[in-house]
């Protein structure tokens, strides 16, 4: 069993212990993508669970976080962040409720107690569904003998996922709006039944940098809880958005001519699904369609199999999933 049999967000052998690092920590990997505007990428190594990008605006009030990662050295990394620019953290906004990308909200509250956090209804669904069931598999896959550092990374899942309604957001995103955090003008959007149940996303229209979230993934769409049809139309109404940079939830920033390559791939991705054509060449589609954004064989290997994971487990599956995982329309 392994991350790529059993898709992104159900247990896996994480191979990354959740504990701290001896010795000093390894630099700060935040880089300024744009004037008061830093980018902390994730990670997704062999073994490992992942952790989704996260974004960080010094705003006029104090520093704005889009999304805190799974693991706390990822965590740390916003935390040190926040103490080297000597400015608090006072919102922390939630692309979406995937545990790579809140698990360190309360990290974050510990440090800044007066910080809120902003995000869609989705949190709430999931703790009593998908969550609850990968609890349920993860407490199978402690009770047996197994790698102590793999089982100290799925135990830290499950303590975040135990810690239920801590996980609610403080201010509730229902609706696209325009929003002023920090003193920080931003355009809130809201898709739903795309990736979850509500997937945020954020433009900044004076940097025209376009946080999407999961909406983008590299080096493959993640569809463990997707809807495929409502997430094709949610990157069409990305595309009409006037960005020069788009951040994606897991991979590097793009071009708008570089998402263009994405969503071109996507669409011929649900297009192979639906069809009779293979696994095998649906697969070799993807990986063809963006092999100018993989940055080497491992991530194409992954990309490969990803998708055809996804194939058997979700695009081609009972059709009653995807009609669950669509909003029952």
């Amino acid at each position: 069993m392994n991350e790529l049999a059993c898709g992104l967000l159900c247990v896996s052998l994480a191979s990354l212990c959740a504990g701290a690092v001896a010795g000093p920590p390894p630099p700060s990997t935040a880089r300024e993508l744009a004037r008061g505007v830093f980018f902390i990428p994730g990670g997704f190594a062999p073994g490992h669970q992942p952790d989704g990008n996260t974004l960080v605006w010094n705003a006029p009030q104090g520093l704005v976080v889009l999304d805190t990662g799974r693991h706390p050295a990822h965590t740390q990394e916003i935390l040190d962040f926040a103490v080297q620019s000597r400015r608090p953290v006072v919102a922390v906004v939630n692309s979406h409720w995937h545990l790579d990308h809140i698990s360190g909200n309360q990290r974050l509250r510990t440090a800044y107690p007066a910080l809120r956090v902003y995000a869609s209804k989705g949190i709430e669904a999931a703790l009593t569904g998908f969550l609850a069931r990968s609890r349920s598999q993860s407490l199978e896959y402690l009770a047996k003998p197994g790698d102590a550092a793999e089982q100290a990374e799925v135990r830290a899942d499950v303590e975040t996922i135990e810690s239920g309604r801590a996980l609610y957001p403080d201010v509730r995103i229902t609706e696209p709006v325009d929003m002023t955090l920090a003193g920080r003008r931003l355009r809130v959007g809201l898709e739903n039944f795309t990736v979850t149940e509500g997937d945020v996303w954020l433009y900044d229209p004076g940097n025209r940098i376009l946080a999407a979230g999961d909406l983008v993934t590299m080096p493959a769409p993640f569809f463990d809880t997707a809807c495929p049809a409502r997430w094709q139309s949610a990157l069409s109404r990305l595309q009409g958005v006037d960005f020069k940079l788009l951040v994606p939830g897991h991979g590097e920033p793009m071009t708008p001519a570089q998402f263009s390559v994405y969503r071109q791939a996507f669409d011929s991705l649900l297009t192979c699904a639906a069809s009779r054509s293979s696994k095998e060449a649906c697969v070799a589609g993807w990986q063809q369609g963006v092999a100018s954004l993989l940055k080497d064989d491992h991530e194409k290997k992954l990309a490969g199999g990803l998708v055809d994971y996804y194939l058997d487990a979700v695009l081609r599956a009972d059709p009653n999933h995807l009609q669950s995982v669509c909003g029952n329309s």
